[in-house]
């Protein structure tokens, strides 16, 4: 797709327009405000637990406020399903083959590369970034950030900070993570500028550790098992090779909390290393609310399929905690933003770094190109100029951030970036040449979950497939007919047609991101 050849605007910053009322009188300035951008990020939090999405399960009423108030994406989609990869497409607007980071397990960001934020910076704007990074190498391109290292820990967390130290912050991530924030545009920042400020949330990675003041909610509700749950995986070698379900894969203790001196599990040695970061009153509050579940589970001695739903009820309930405390945090960044005078001329942005899988198929985490980690959940509130509500339904994808953002601030869009700018979209407009496929390609493996290494293209009704590397794979799904990706047509005589012009297009598409899988041996094409 050709990028859009759009008409600016807003200026860049400090800049201001000239009205010349007549010929006799005085020309007036009045400057407008360039836009604000506040990009509120999570960790695997999936369209599924957001009630702007999904009302099956809970309400979000302060992520609802955003997508009320603005757009909600429904065909929002990431290039890679891992929060390192994800980050970097975002960051950069490239996929993995072009910023280089491939996966979470080898690779380092070069932080000299090209990013939005220091595109922002040359422009003008102050850049912020607060919270989780995941790329290795320290940021670059802000004015001001402090990450956790790493994952991050639910409880009194580490920060790094710009000086290279590591001060370690009393309380629970999410809070500390928006209260920084907030300090920044409040007490840090100069308030005669347009800034950039990217909040990045631990939550709601695994292992799902609620606040304490949030242990006891949904413990009255019981969730039904997706109807796909029980798998098995019938002409889907890959999905069954995985390491990721509920049932076989989920750690009794590090995951579902169920620790006790006599229970041993793989990692039960990391889940007491997070409780020992407690203090007093933390741990005891945990103790306090754990302590009769694990009681009353031990008992029960459950097994088959009453342990597979034991287990994914725990997951959900745990889940839901972590996702009530974002969704309050936004709302304080929201209210601080209102108050402030702040929303009218300022970008709000919610996104995930990926789906994750709430027990379809039988999973929990992300990596796979089925629909559930594909997928990301999508939200922005416009500023005031902008009259666009509703649903946008055109494919994006998570490399046209960085694009949008640039556009959004008056700052041209490097060519080489592979994202394109939804700012047509945001203005309600609808250009005939918007993409009709997306490129995706997961690299990590062997690794955690052992999910093989993958490529493929979606189109608005059709999903090509293929493993590599230890497992050469097709799959072909209609996403039409068979939505929960049960059915692999590939192969079918029916369906050849159909598959050439998905080699076709994927083909075309790893040309234009000029991705090397293309040359690599027929095996692993």
């Amino acid at each position: 797709m050709n990028r859009p050849d759009l008409k600016l605007m807003y200026p860049i910053a400090g800049v201001a327009t000239l009205a010349v009322v007549g010929s006799c009188q005085q020309v007036k300035k009045e400057e407008i405000k360039p836009l604000n951008i506040v990009y509120i990020m999570t960790d695997d939090h999936t369209a599924q637990m957001m009630s702007c999405y999904d009302t099956r399960y809970m309400e979000t009423p302060n992520l609802d406020r955003i997508a009320k108030d603005g757009v909600r994406f429904t065909n929002s989609f990431v290039a890679n399903s891992l929060s390192g990869p994800s980050r970097a497409c975002m960051i950069t607007g490239k996929h993995s083959c072009g910023n280089k980071f491939f996966d979470n397990t080898t690779c380092v960001f070069d932080s000299a590369q090209q990013t939005f934020p220091k595109l922002l910076q040359k422009a003008g704007y102050q850049t912020a970034l607060v919270g989780k990074w995941h790329l290795e190498s320290l940021p670059s391109g802000f004015d001001f950030w402090e990450i956790v290292p790493g994952q991050g820990d639910y409880y009194n967390p580490d920060f790094i900070t710009q000086n290279n130290d590591t001060v370690q912050k009393h309380g629970y991530v999410t809070n500390i993570i928006t209260d920084d924030a907030i300090d920044w545009m409040e007490n840090k920042r100069d308030k005669e500028k347009p800034f950039c400020l990217l909040i990045h949330h631990k939550a709601i990675h695994r292992n799902w550790m609620a606040d304490t003041c949030n242990l006891a909610l949904y413990e009255d509700k019981t969730f039904p098992l997706p109807d796909n749950f029980f798998d098995d995986y019938e002409g889907r070698p890959a999905a069954a090779a995985q390491e990721m379900s509920v049932v076989k894969d989920m750690d009794m203790i590090y995951d579902l909390k169920m620790l006790r001196p006599d229970k041993n599990s793989r990692l039960k040695s990391l889940y007491e290393k997070f409780l020992g970061r407690m203090d007093e009153g933390q741990r005891a509050a945990w103790d306090e609310f754990y302590g009769p579940v694990i009681d009353d589970f031990y008992k029960q001695k459950l097994k088959g399929k009453e342990l597979a739903n034991w287990k994914f009820q725990r997951y959900m309930r745990d889940y839901m905690k972590t996702v009530k405390s974002l969704d309050d945090n936004v709302g304080r960044v929201l209210d601080y933003l209102e108050e402030k005078g702040l929303l009218d001329n300022t970008l709000v942005v919610y996104t995930s770094d990926q789906g994750f899988y709430m027990g379809e198929h039988g999973w929990f985490d992300k990596r796979f190109m089925y629909e559930e980690s594909m997928h990301t959940p999508l939200i922005m509130r416009l500023p005031k100029d902008f009259e666009r509500k509703g649903d946008i339904t055109e494919m994006v994808q998570n490399i046209d951030y960085a694009p949008t953002f640039l556009e959004l601030a008056g700052v041209t869009v490097p060519e080489d970036m592979h994202g394109v700018s939804l700012l047509p979209l945001l203005k309600g407009e609808q250009p005939k040449d918007w993409r009709k496929a997306l490129y995706y390609h997961f690299y990590e493996y062997p690794a955690e979950h052992m999910v093989k290494r993958h490529y493929g293209v979606r189109t608005e009704r059709y999903k090509l497939i293929h493993f590599y590397n230890d497992i050469d794979w097709w799959e072909l799904y209609d996403l039409q007919t068979d939505p929960t990706e049960m059915h692999n047509l590939y192969g079918q005589k029916e369906y050849e047609s159909v598959v050439t012009e998905l080699k076709d297009e994927m083909l075309k598409l790893q040309e234009q991101y000029n991705d090397p899988v293309r040359f690599s041996p027929e095996r692993d094409k």
